[in-house]
Formats: structure tokens, sequence, C-alpha cells
């Protein structure tokens, strides 16, 4: 009797009671609701409208120019076969203003440029516990865009933007005043910025690709405790710019071919009390600047064929740079101070020509990673057009006999004799290691 009661309420649909005698709820399946030809409603506006709460919402494939989609309630909105959502090139397409939402499966195309306002493509604010995960973003002018947000995964989306000027684009995936937030496994393109934080807190950066975008790969500002490991920014305007914020970690990341006159791989801008440890710059015009960096632990990066290893400005108080490889930059550190007020120790320079008499791995004396000529360029920058000059070797050759001119207080007082192997495969931008073009940039 028991059994039969039991089957009776599944089938009536009765969920979270118990049937007498029968241990464990008996859950109520989840309710679907078609949208599109063949369904249980043509548009998706219908659909959205009549679904009850914690249904999933299933579009079938197909092309839907409908007016901007709002979620005001606990859904799952899957695509069937890559259904398309057209802006048309006029308008947001679609907001979450409920918790718990899951957005999977759907293409969002055409959002049109506004001077006055965000646009997004998918657009959750004031809310949380949102899942945006699979979908494909293109010609968006912002593409994911989270405000007053918390406890949300945006994971595995393909974000492709059509930019072409910074003042008539926006961000892939934008953050504003939200918390706890994950972004993993994304891959971002042609927008002013990638990835764009601003007052967010606690949330994490993970195994994304930025690549192509007009200004920085990753841009954000007082957004303190978060990290940033296994992602890879290539051929950005720019790569990463922190700014005004603390207790930060970046791990793990590759900063790769972010080339042009006024770039950089990383900038650290008034921050404090944060980590870089154990990533790649190759091939950036200057791999790292320090520009109001205070207590900064640089550990174990690789820094390779770099204009710039390493740009620390004399406002940069007590970081330690340790166990980082500097091989075949053009300068390894350049400041504009003659007093150092950051350390320097443990190092491995392809430029140092000390010794090792005892053999315990670091150099018998020091090294002074700052060339004259490094100095010179600072002070009127025309001069980097000598670099190729006999001049050039002329200064190097003697600033090596007699050190003079050069910070006598930036020093590494035990550098290493072999690289430290902060390079080694398993390091730098996780699943994206090596996802640059590899050619030089003009």
């Amino acid at each position: 009797m028991a059994l039969l009661v039991h089957v009776l309420l599944a089938m009536s649909g009765w969920g979270g009671l118990t049937a007498p005698g029968v241990e464990g709820p008996v859950v109520r399946s989840q309710p679907i609701i078609r949208a599109g030809p063949g369904g249980n409603y043509p548009t998706l506006t219908e659909a959205l409208a009549h679904a009850p709460e914690g249904s999933r919402v299933v579009v079938a494939p197909g092309v839907y120019r409908e007016p901007t989609l709002v979620v005001d309630r606990p859904l799952e909105i899957v695509g069937e076969g890559w259904p398309v959502l057209d802006g048309e090139g006029e308008r947001e397409i679609l907001r979450v203003k409920a918790h718990g939402v899951t957005v999977r499966g759907l293409v969002l195309r055409n959002v049109g440029v506004s001077y006055t306002e965000d646009r997004a493509a998918l657009r959750v604010e004031g809310v949380g516990g949102c899942l945006i995960q699979g979908n494909r973003v293109e010609n968006a002018f912002f593409g994911i865009y989270l405000a007053r947000a918390h406890d949300c995964r945006i994971v595995d989306n393909e974000i492709r933007g059509e930019a072409v000027r910074e003042t008539a684009s926006g961000n892939g995936i934008h953050l504003w005043y939200s918390r706890d937030i994950l972004v993993q496994g994304n891959r971002i393109s042609g927008h002013r910025d990638g990835i764009y934080f601003e007052f967010v807190e606690d949330s994490r950066i993970r195994d994304n690709l930025s690549r192509d975008n007009l200004r920085y790969g990753l841009h954000f500002m007082f957004s303190d405790r978060c990290r940033y490991e296994g992602n890879a920014f290539v051929e950005n305007q720019a790569g990463v710019a922190v700014m005004y914020t603390k207790r930060v970690v970046m791990e793990n990341n590759l900063f790769q071919d972010n080339w042009g006159s006024a770039s950089f791989g990383l900038l650290l801008k008034d921050i404090t009390d944060s980590e870089v440890r154990r990533n790649r710059f190759v091939r950036n015009t200057t791999a790292l600047v320090a520009d109001g960096a205070v207590r900064v632990q640089v550990e174990e990066n690789e820094f390779r064929a770099n204009g710039w290893a390493v740009r620390i400005l004399a406002n940069s108080l007590e970081n330690q740079f340790t166990g980082n490889d500097f091989i075949g930059n053009t300068f390894d550190v350049a400041t504009n101070s003659r007093r150092a007020y950051s350390t320097f120790r443990g190092n491995f320079w392809d430029r140092y020509r000390g010794y090792d008499l005892d053999r315990d791995g670091v150099g018998d004396v020091p090294f002074y990673p700052v060339r004259l000529f490094s100095l010179l360029v600072e002070r009127n920058r025309p001069a980097i057009l000598l670099l190729r000059s006999f001049f050039v070797d002329l200064l190097d050759t003697a600033e090596r006999v007699l050190p003079a001119l050069t910070p006598e207080s930036l020093v590494d007082e035990a550098p290493r004799m072999r690289a430290v192997g902060a390079g080694a495969a398993d390091a730098g931008g996780g699943r994206f290691a090596g996802s640059g073009s590899g050619r030089p940039r003009s």
C-alpha cells in the first residue's frame, strides 16, 4: 500500500511531500516550456511571461527579433541548436531581474551603440545566484553586464565585438559594484576593454582569453581581494591595468604581444599589499609598470623579449622582486630616480657577467640592472633611436667598468646563475598559454 501511495503522489505532481511509510521527499519534475516554432508559445516574450518559477524555457532554433526580454522570476533559459536573439542594432536584448536565473546556449547579436546608456546583450542587475554559461555574444556594445550583483558565474562564453573606436565601444564583460563573482573560461575580443571591474570585491577571474581589444585586456579599479589566475592577455592595446586596489593576487597569467608606443603588459597604479606571481611577460613594449605600488610581492615571473621588463617609479615603495627570470629584454629595469625604494634579490639576469666561485648557484658579485642608457632614455625619449649604435655599446662598457651614474641602491645582491624556471610549461596563461600569434608587431 505504501508503494502504491508513493506512485500515485509522484504521478499527481505533488512535490516536497513524503508519502506515509516512505522515506525521503517526492520531487516534482521541472516544468519545461518550449518557445518558438512548434513550441508552447511562438515567441520567447510569451514564453517568459507564462513560465512558472523554477521552470526551464527551451528556445528552438531560429532568429528572434523581439523587444527587450525581461526575466523577473527564477528560470532556466536554454537554447537548442544556437537560437539567435537579435537586437537589430537598436536595443538591449536580455535583462535579468530575478535571483537564480540560468542563461545557456544562446546567440545574442547586434546590440546598438548608445552614447546615453550602457546597452548590453545580457544585463544582470541587483540580483544574485545567476549562471551565464556557454553563450555567444556577437557585435554587441557591451557584452555581459553585471551591476550590484553577487554570487554569479560567467562561464565559457564567447564574446566577439566589432569595435573600431574606443568612444563607440563598450566592454566585453563589465562588472560594477558586485561581489563574489566567478568569471571563468571566456573568450573575449574586439571590445574597448575585454574585462572591466569597478568596485568589485572577493571575485575570481580564471582561465579567460582576452585578446585584440582596443584598450585593455583587463581593467579594474577599486576592486579589493580579487584573484586573477591562468588568464591570457594577448595583442591588446595594453594588457592589464590594476588601479586603486589592495590585496590582489595575479598568478599564472600570460601577458603577450601587448605592443605600442604606450603599451604595457601589466600596470600597477596605486595598489597595495598584493602579489604578482608565476606569470609570463613575453614581447610587450613594457612588461610591468609600477606607479605608486606599495608592498607588492613580484615573485617567480618570467620577463622575456620585452622592450622594458620593469619600469618602477620613485613613488613605488617596499616592493620585493624575488626569483624572477629576466631574459632577452632591451632594458631589464628602468626608473626615474637615482634612489631605490624596492628590493631586488635572487633573480636571474641574462646580462649578468659575474662568477660563482663557491658554486652555490648565487653570483659572488652584485648585479646592477639599470643601464645608463635607460636613464638617458627616461629623460629624453627620442634617444631610443641610438639603441643599436656603437655609442650605446661604449656607455654599457664604461658603466660596467666604473658604475657611477646608475642607481647604486637598485641592486640585486644575490643574482642567480641559472634561470629560476618561472616560465615552465605549466606556468603562465593556464589553458590559453601560447595563444598569441608569435609574430612581432609593428
